[in-house]
This record gives structure tokens, sequence and C-alpha cells, in this order.
């Protein structure tokens, strides 16, 4: 799969006061890609297409380069205490992402120039919370290295964190494109981790992203690049032959990864989703196979009075039971962060 490259790209006036913002520009401007000029980078109109679902397909294939105006970080529970805003958006069309909802009529990708403003206040946060470690999550509301071919963003803040005693940084990725980032100086302090799952669920729901098999080899060369490595199996979903599947993906990571890994992680998250998120992915994958029957389902109240659909407790236990069971047995050295 090649790395993402936009069709359109818009600017925001002010991102080409930094010196991201112009190489961009002329990037973009050698390459013959359409540029725009935008007021925002929150709000991006005229987009072409002749149907939502055109528009939603084009604005996923469209670049915003804007300024991060709010430097205030969002937390970022229960992987790390806040999220470092990069990027906003993802090229990728994985049809149960919780971005459908949470970016709205907003699905284009939106990158920020001033990292020198979004470090200084990383450094504030670090200060304030010392002597404690501070972890900083890259991959809230993007994939980071889905567009680090583009911007070099997310080697800069490895780098940056590095130099940060009391600072740890977390991405999450399906993007095999990693060698840029190889020899990042991290000095142990970022974790790289690879979001995988069951055959069946990368091939039915994970379009435009990389193959499975990539991601693994990409997770090999992350490994011997010394980086603490990871693995979110998410979302872990009931089908047939799910059992057999899940294991032969543990299977599969132990026989690829190199011997001796160390402070290996696995993060597990199970399949849900809101009214909200079936109506948005019925509209926007309406061929997809998603199973989102709420007959099948046990309510699970959120906060601020929000509904999630989850598994039935049977079908929770029986994962919650086999997968830590199967990660004990290829990986008895790994920790399970958490399983939700």
């Amino acid at each position: 799969m090649n790395p993402f490259m936009p069709d359109l790209v818009y600017f925001e006036p002010d991102a080409l006061s930094y010196p991201l913002g112009q190489e961009l520009h002329r990037k973009f401007s050698k390459l013959g890609t359409p540029i725009e000029m935008t007021r925002s980078h929150n709000r991006i109109t005229g987009l072409p297409g002749s149907s939502e679902l055109e528009k939603y397909r084009i604005a996923k294939r469209t670049l915003v380069v804007g300024v991060r105006k709010t430097l205030k970080f969002d937390t970022s529970k229960p992987s790390a205490e806040y999220a470092i805003p990069l990027a906003t958006g993802c090229m990728g069309h994985c049809h149960y992402c919780y971005l459908q909802t949470t970016l709205g009529n907003r699905p284009y990708i939106r990158v920020y120039v001033n990292l020198d403003e979004i470090f200084a206040q990383a450094e504030k946060y670090i200060k304030e919370r010392a002597p404690e470690i501070t972890r900083f999550e890259a991959s809230c509301t993007s994939d980071p290295v889905g567009i680090e071919h583009l911007t070099g963003s997310l080697k800069k803040t490895i780098e940056f964190m590095a130099t940060q005693p009391l600072a740890q940084l977390r991405f999450v990725t399906k993007f095999a494109h990693v060698d840029s980032l190889l020899d990042a100086d991290h000095r142990g302090h970022t974790r790289f981790r690879f979001s995988v799952n069951a055959d069946y669920v990368v091939k039915q729901f994970e379009p435009a992203t990389s193959p499975l098999a990539d991601r693994i080899e990409a997770a090999k060369k992350v490994s011997k690049a010394g980086f603490p490595l990871g693995f979110i199996i998410a979302p872990i979903m009931i089908f047939d032959g799910w059992e057999e599947q899940y294991e032969a993906l543990l299977r599969q990571l132990a026989e690829a990864l190199p011997p001796g890994r160390q402070e290996l992680t696995f993060e597990l998250i199970t399949h849900r989703y809101t009214a909200t998120a079936k109506r948005l992915i019925e509209e926007r994958y309406p061929k997809t196979k998603l199973e989102m029957n709420e007959e099948e389902r046990k309510k699970k109240w959120g906060r601020y009075g929000r509904v999630k659909y989850v598994y039935q407790d049977e079908q929770m236990n029986a994962i919650k039971e086999k997968l830590p069971r199967w990660i004990a047995s290829y990986f008895p050295e790994a920790v399970i962060s958490y399983i939700t």
C-alpha cells in the first residue's frame, strides 16, 4: 500500500508563517496538488461531490494545514494523561472507528504546524506533574504515522519527548510506513503500538489501511530499533470462528517478533457502538457487514447519559477469559494494560 497523498489541500493563511506550513506549501505546489485557502481549519465548506457520501469520501482525501490555537490538551484515559494534538482525522476507512461520531461532519485530515507552541504547552504539563511521569497520547484523533511522510511531526515529537526525563509518548497505528522513524533518538521514552486484529476484521472493516502482514513486518523493524512496543487488539469482535482467528493472530505475532522482547504491552478493547455511530456508519458504508443489532447487545450507560451497545455478559466473559490466556501463553513476558 502506497503512503497517503491528498487530492486537495487547504491552508490557513497563518500556517504559512511557520516553517512546516511553508514546507508543505512548497511540497504540494511542486506536486501540482490543488491548493485552496481557508479562514479556519475547523470549517471547510464547498468540498466537491454530488451527494453526502461522495463528499465524505472526498473529505477523507483532503488535507487541511492549520495552526492549533487551542493549546489546552484533552485528557486521554486510560492510556495517558494528555492527548498531544499533532493532527485530527484519518485517511483510513475503518467502518467501526469512533472518529465517525467525534469528527462528525469534519472528516478531513487536519495537521498543525505550530509544533514549538505545542511542545511548550506539553512542557508546562510535565512541570506541573513533576516528579510524576506524564504520558502523552499522539493518536487520540488521528493516525500520525499515516501522514508522517508528509509532515515529519511525529519524529520531532519523539525526539522532543526524549529530552524530557519525566515524559513518555505513546501512539498507535494501522500503517506500516515506519522507516523514517526508525533512527529517531527516542531514548526509550516512546511506546510504538500497532493496532492489529483477526483476519476477518482487517479484511472486512479496515479499508485504506496497511495489510496485517505489513503491520507485523513494521512491528519487527520497530522492535529492532529499540522502541518499547505494544499492540492494541481492537475492536475485538464475535463472529464465526473468532476464537481460532484471534489465537492465530497471537501465534503469528509470536512467530514474527524477534526473541528477547522487553516491555511488551497489550491493550484489549471489545466492539461497542452508539446509536449515532450506527446511523453514520450505515450512511457512509452502506454495504458494511458490521454487526450492530441492538437486540443482541447489552446497554451500557456512559458519561453524559450516552448509551453504548456492548456484548452480552456471556460473550464478554468469553473474550476476557480467552484473550488474556492466549497472550500469557504466547507472550509470558507481556503486560496487559487493560481490557474493556
